[in-house]
C-alpha cells in the first residue's frame, strides 16, 4: 500500500494524453492477480521478475496467506502512448461492496474466466453490476493450458450469461481473448499460443472507450481511500468533470447536504506500481488527493463556489 512513497520526490507536469480505465472482475483463483502482473511485465515496468517475485498486487499479508484479493488497488501501464489505469478489484463475495464502488472509476471491464471451471455464481453478481452500469466488457478465458479445458464452451457460457443479464447489443458484441497468464501469453485463438500478451493490450485499446471529455468546474467522487504514514489518509477517485489542481480550494460535499471548504495539498496519479506528484489531473484520469480532512467514501470533491453533486453521481446509494 505504501509503495508510492519512493515516488514522492518526483514532480511531473501532467499533459493531456489518451487514457483507458479498466476494472478486472473474476472469481477467486481464476488468475486475476497473475494477469495484472503479466500486464505490468509486458509494459516493461518491472525488469527483474526474480527480484520482485510474483503476485505483485497481493502485498497484504492476509492476501498472500489466503491467495485472494481483499483491497482494491490501482496501477497503470503505458502502452503505445496510452495510459491504461488498471483497477484490481476484490474477487471474493465477502467484499462485494468494494467491487461496486471501484467499478464507478472504470469505462470497461475485463471479465476473467477459468477455461475449465467456466462462469461462477460470484462472477454473475459482479458482471451484472458492470452491465447495469453500461461498462464495455472484454472476455479473457484464462488457463487454456490446463488439462480438459473447454474454452469454446466457456465462451458460449459467457455469452448466454450476458444475454440473461439483459446486456445491450454492443455489450454482447464482445471480444474474447484466450491464453495462460501463468505462462505469460494471450491470443485471439487459443489453438495458436503467442509469446506475450500483446493481443490483450491491443484489444483493450481497441474495445475500451476513452473517458468522455467533460469540461467545466471540477468534480470527483471519492471511491476509495489509502493511508500513508507520511501524509495520512488519501482520497482516491476519478475526475469526472473539469480539472483538479494542486493547491486549489474545493468544496467537500458530504451526506445530509453538509459542505466543507477545504484545500488540496497535493495531487498524485498512478504511475506504474506507485504514485507520482502532478500539478493537475485531467478529466477522466484516476488520482489520489492529499490534504482532505474528515472525508468518507462517497463524498464529492467539487468547485469551491459552484457545488453540484447529484446530477453527476446518481449512484450515491452505493455508499
Amino acid at each position: 500500500m505504501y509503495i508510492f512513497a519512493a515516488h514522492f520526490q518526483r514532480n511531473i507536469v501532467l499533459v493531456m494524453q489518451e487514457i483507458r480505465n479498466i476494472a478486472i472482475i473474476a472469481h477467486v483463483d481464476h488468475g486475476k492477480t497473475t494477469l495484472v502482473d503479466r500486464m505490468i511485465y509486458q509494459a516493461r515496468l518491472v525488469r527483474d521478475q526474480e527480484k520482485l517475485g510474483e503476485l505483485i498486487l497481493d502485498n497484504n499479508d492476509l492476501e498472500r496467506e489466503r491467495g485472494i484479493t481483499i483491497l482494491a488497488k490501482n496501477v497503470s501501464v503505458i502502452y503505445k502512448g496510452v495510459k491504461i489505469n488498471i483497477i484490481d478489484t476484490p474477487g471474493h463475495s465477502d467484499f462485494g461492496g468494494e467491487v461496486e464502488r471501484v467499478l464507478n472509476m472504470a469505462d470497461g471491464v475485463l471479465l476473467l474466466v477459468d477455461a475449465f471451471e467456466g462462469c461462477m455464481p460470484q462472477t454473475r453478481f459482479v458482471l451484472q453490476k458492470a452491465i447495469e452500469m453500461g461498462k464495455k466488457p472484454i472476455v479473457v478465458i484464462n488457463k487454456v493450458d490446463k488439462l480438459n479445458c473447454r474454452p469454446d464452451e466457456v465462451q458460449e457460457e459467457v455469452f448466454d450469461l450476458m444475454f440473461s443479464l439483459n446486456a445491450t447489443e454492443d455489450q454482447l458484441d464482445f471480444k474474447t481473448v484466450y491464453g495462460s497468464a501463468k505462462q505469460g501469453w494471450m491470443s485471439l485463438d487459443w489453438r495458436k499460443p503467442s509469446n506475450d500478451i500483446t493481443a490483450l493490450l491491443d484489444t483493450i485499446l481497441e474495445e475500451i472507450p476513452a473517458p468522455a471529455h467533460n469540461p467545466g468546474t471540477p468534480q470527483m467522487l471519492i471511491s476509495s481511500l489509502e493511508y500513508s504514514p507520511y501524509v495520512g489518509r488519501i482520497a482516491v477517485g476519478r475526475v469526472t468533470r473539469g480539472e483538479l489542481k494542486a493547491g486549489m480550494n474545493i468544496s467537500l460535499c458530504k451526506r445530509y447536504d453538509i459542505i466543507q471548504k477545504q484545500k488540496i495539498k497535493e495531487l498524485m496519479v498512478f504511475d506504474g506500481l506507485g504514485k507520482s506528484k502532478v500539478d493537475a489531473v485531467q478529466c477522466g484520469d484516476i488520482c489520489a488527493v492529499v490534504g482532505l480532512e474528515g472525508f468518507e467514501i462517497g463524498d464529492t470533491v467539487a468547485d469551491f463556489e459552484n457545488r453540484s453533486r447529484s446530477r453527476l453521481f446518481p449512484w450515491m446509494s452505493l455508499r
